[in-house]
């Protein structure tokens, strides 16, 4: 249990240093990407969606809007494709360059989630869970993880959640460090994101 808690603390130490240092690194882009964002139609910058996280606990997830206001109520609702008409002409080049999720790392420093992990999803998607998927809710969703690395978007769901329950069982820094190594590959080889661009909320 101590090695445990220790764990568990060195790597929220890690989270919130890689976290922050990104956070200040990328601040000028942040700052660009956000007024970008609020010059293309006078709408809210930030996006705020209410994700599963660790435990089955809700949180506000956090992002650069891509899409007209009241999306969600329009059109496909969740769902959003490649091409998608709601997707405004800035979204979709932050969408294109993942710059959309950078406000994520305050979720991190907040503790709502971690670098690296499973991403986190809707309510409805987490009460489809068979019992073995739900271990996905052991750790704090992320930013990256082992299934984006992994195909992501270009796999079917079952696969991707079997992927994030084989990450749960095998998590481990070493293992971090190759997600962490891989991501930039897979983010600019478009297999990050899919075919579709990552834009279609699995059903």
């Amino acid at each position: 249990m101590a090695s445990a808690a220790r764990t568990r603390a060195v790597n929220r130490v890690a989270d919130v240093a890689v976290a922050g240092t990104a956070l200040l690194v990328a601040s000028p882009l942040l700052g660009l990407a956000a007024l970008a964002v609020k010059l293309a139609d006078r709408g809210p910058v930030l996006y705020r969606q209410t994700r599963v996280g660790k435990d089955g606990l809700d949180f506000e997830l956090l992002k650069l809007r891509t899409m007209v206001v009241g999306a969600e109520a329009i059109g496909a609702g969740f769902a959003v494709n490649a091409g998608d008409p709601r997707i405004t002409r800035v979204g979709r080049v932050l969408r294109r360059l993942s710059l959309d999720e950078l406000p994520q790392l305050w979720n991190v420093v907040r503790g709502e989630m971690s670098v690296i992990g499973p991403r986190p999803t809707l309510r409805y998607q987490v009460e489809r869970y068979d019992e073995r998927q739900r271990r996905r809710l052991e750790v704090r969703p992320g930013i990256t993880g082992w299934a984006q690395v992994n195909g992501r978007a270009e796999l079917p769901w079952p696969e991707r959640i079997e992927l994030d329950v084989w990450y749960v069982e095998h998590r481990s820094p070493r293992l971090d460090l190759k997600i962490l190594a891989r991501t930039p590959g897979a983010l600019f080889s478009g297999t990050y994101k899919g075919s579709g661009g990552g834009w279609q909320t699995p059903s």
